[in-house]
């Protein structure tokens, strides 16, 4: 609750224009990569407030983690 929805987009937009040259010749794959798994961690946590009634340190470190994997997953995957 201490970073604002200004803040959230502007990092997710900058991650998502940081990624645009993270793939030689498809400049679209890295920020399809990390816009589907901010898709994933947003369903994530929205699961888990509506079954825990809230979030833990360790649901964000495992969300961090699927994250994580996910876009490495979209990076390295060439369709």
């Amino acid at each position: 609750g201490t970073a604002g929805p200004v803040a959230l987009a502007a990092g997710a937009i900058a991650v998502v224009l940081l990624a645009v040259p993270a793939v030689p010749g498809r400049p679209w794959q890295g920020p399809l990569a990390v816009v589907a798994a901010i898709a994933v961690a947003l369903l994530l946590l929205t699961h888990v407030v509506r079954r825990l009634g809230g979030i833990t340190g360790d649901v964000l470190g495992a969300t961090v983690e699927v994250v994580t994997t996910l876009v490495y997953l979209g990076l390295v995957l060439s369709g």
